[in-house]
């Protein structure tokens, strides 16, 4: 059993805006999420870590639920222009540096582990998908939005608040088993 007291103690060392320890069955998958992944995201269809490559909603429905648990870990960092999808997506690096820290917190304790945070990779220059296999797998977390995750119900039921103006709360998932 995963010593949250522990983790807590460690977590509270990272700049973190807040965290919750969840249930996956809570969750709730959507193909609107996976829309916006399609319609509005360029990243789309040029990475392993974002849709179609990482599977459909239905099959990434099943891959994180194989997990009882997750942590959700977010952090907060504040843009010009909220509508500018290329200036939110360039402030994701310190939220994944975090993310990679917290994951570790997790792993210390946990049976397995799967990551999902804000990437759409940004480990290469350039992505072998589709001609490829990842060269990174184990470094490679996808975007949670690309599993169909509605972040908005996971911050409405663990009081994770959104700000307003051109504030962008990132979130991760770190999904694990206990030992």
């Amino acid at each position: 059993m995963l010593d949250k007291e522990l983790a807590e103690q460690q977590l509270s060392q990272l700049p973190l805006y807040t965290y919750a320890w969840i249930e996956t069955s809570e969750l709730i998958f959507t193909e609107r999420v996976r829309a916006i992944c399609k319609n509005e995201c360029p990243m789309y269809g040029t990475t392993w870590a974002c849709p179609p490559a990482v599977g459909t909603v239905e099959e990434c429905r099943k891959r994180c639920l194989a997990y009882p648990h997750a942590l959700v870990v977010t952090t907060v960092t504040e843009v010009a222009d909220i509508a500018s999808i290329d200036e939110t997506l360039a402030t994701r690096a310190p939220h994944e540096h975090v993310t990679r820290e917290a994951a570790a917190i997790v792993a210390a304790q946990a049976e397995d582990l799967m990551v999902l945070s804000t990437e759409a990779c940004a480990i290469c220059a350039h992505c072998s998908y589709p001609d490829a296999p990842c060269r990174h797998p184990d470094r490679m977390y996808p975007c949670v939005e690309s599993h169909g995750i509605l972040a908005t119900d996971i911050a409405e039921k663990h009081g994770i608040d959104f700000f307003d103006g051109n504030i962008v709360t990132w979130f991760s998932l770190i999904f694990y088993r206990d030992r």
